[in-house]
C-alpha cells in the first residue's frame, strides 16, 4: 500500500512540474524560426532604424533571423494591435516607442490598453530630438525663430510624423512656452515629413535625431537647438531649448516589448540578449552617433520608465487640446 501511494505522489509531483519543465525547454529552443519585430512607423524612422540595429544583433546571437516589418499609421496603433493579436509565443515582437505611452492619453477608445496587452522586454535607447529647419530659413538661432514666428503668425509650418506624435508634443511644449504660433503639419512617419522638410515644403521640425543627423552632418538641414537638457557630444556648439526657455526639455525612448502572456522565460532571454547587445562597444557607439544613449535594464525598470513619462506628455496633450488623427 505504501508502494503504492509513493508511486502516486512521484506521478503527482512529476506532472505537477510539467509545465515549468516545458516553459524551460520553450525558451531554451527558442528561437526555432524566424521572428518579426513590428514597427509602427514608416522605414528609415528613429523607431525602425533601432529595430534594424537590435534585430541584426539577435539575429547574429541567437541563430534565427529577426525580421522588421513596417505597418505604419494611427500613429503606431496599426502595428501595435496587430502585435496584441499576435500568438504570445515570442515569434511576434513589438518596436516599441514613446508613441504608444501617448496614445491611451490620445485615444482612450482603443479596441487595446497598451500597458495591460503588451509586455515590456526592455528599453534600449534615450533619443535626442533637435528643432531643425530647412537651411534657406532666415533664423540662425532659437530667439531668432521666435521673433520670426511672432512677426509671421501662422505662417511658419511645423510638421510631425503625425498628430500626437512625439514630434507634434515636443512642438506643441516649444510653442506654448515660446508664445509663438506655427502651423501644425502632421505626416504618416518621420521620415516623409525629413523629406518635405528637405524640399523646403515645411520650414520646421522638433526631429529625432536618428533621423536627421546625418541630414545635419551634410549641411542639409540646420540645427537651431537640441532638446534635451543639456547638451550633446555628437552636436557640441548646438545650444539647448533650455538655454532659451528655461524648464524645457523633451526626449523619447525606444524599447522592445511582446504579447500579453508571452512566457517569461522568453521575456528574460530575449532581455539578456539585448541587454549584451546595449553593453557592446560598436552598438554603443553606434547609438551615440545617432545622438541618442544606450538604456537597458529590466523589463520592470522599462515598464517604469514607459509609465512616468505617459504620465508627463499626458499633461501637455490635455492643456493644448491635441486630439488623434
Amino acid at each position: 500500500m505504501k508502494l503504492h501511494r509513493r508511486k502516486f505522489l512521484h506521478l503527482v509531483t512529476g506532472a505537477a512540474a510539467l509545465p515549468a519543465l516545458s516553459d524551460v525547454a520553450r525558451a531554451q529552443a527558442y528561437p526555432s524560426r524566424p521572428v518579426r519585430i513590428v514597427v509602427g512607423f514608416p522605414a528609415g524612422g528613429a523607431t525602425d532604424i533601432s529595430a534594424r540595429l537590435i534585430g541584426q544583433w539577435l539575429s547574429e546571437k541567437l541563430g534565427q533571423q529577426f525580421v522588421v516589418e513596417n505597418r505604419p499609421g494611427a500613429g503606431g496603433n496599426i502595428g501595435t494591435e496587430a502585435v496584441v493579436k499576435a500568438p504570445p509565443d515570442g515569434y511576434t515582437l513589438l518596436q516599441i516607442a514613446t508613441p504608444n505611452g501617448l496614445n491611451a492619453a490620445l485615444n482612450p477608445n482603443l479596441s487595446f490598453n497598451f500597458v495591460q496587452d503588451i509586455t515590456p522586454v526592455i528599453g534600449a535607447m534615450r533619443t535626442a530630438y533637435a528643432m531643425v529647419v530647412h537651411p534657406s530659413f532666415p533664423a540662425m538661432t532659437v530667439p531668432e525663430f521666435i521673433a520670426y514666428a511672432k512677426s509671421n503668425p501662422g505662417k511658419v509650418n511645423m510638421a510631425s510624423a503625425g498628430s500626437g506624435t512625439p514630434q507634434h508634443i515636443f512642438g506643441e511644449l516649444f510653442k506654448m512656452m515660446a508664445g509663438v504660433d506655427l502651423t501644425h503639419v502632421p505626416y504618416r512617419g518621420g521620415a516623409p515629413a525629413t523629406t518635405d522638410l528637405l524640399g523646403g515644403q515645411v520650414q520646421v521640425i522638433f526631429s529625432p535625431l536618428p533621423e536627421s543627423i546625418e541630414h545635419i552632418k551634410a549641411g542639409k538641414l540646420r540645427t537651431l537647438a537640441v532638446t534635451t537638457a543639456t547638451r550633446l557630444d555628437v552636436l557640441p556648439n548646438v545650444p539647448t531649448v533650455a538655454e532659451v526657455l528655461p524648464g524645457y526639455e523633451a526626449s523619447g525612448w525606444l524599447g522592445v516589448g511582446a504579447p500579453k502572456s508571452t512566457p517569461v522565460e522568453i521575456v528574460d532571454k530575449l532581455n539578456k540578449e539585448i541587454n549584451a547587445g546595449l553593453a557592446d562597444p560598436k552598438i554603443i557607439a553606434r547609438i551615440a552617433e545617432l545622438g541618442g544613449a544606450a538604456l537597458g535594464g529590466s523589463p520592470a525598470t522599462f515598464g517604469k520608465l514607459v509609465s512616468d513619462d505617459t504620465e508627463k506628455w499626458a499633461k501637455v496633450i490635455k492643456f493644448a487640446g491635441i486630439k488623434p488623427e
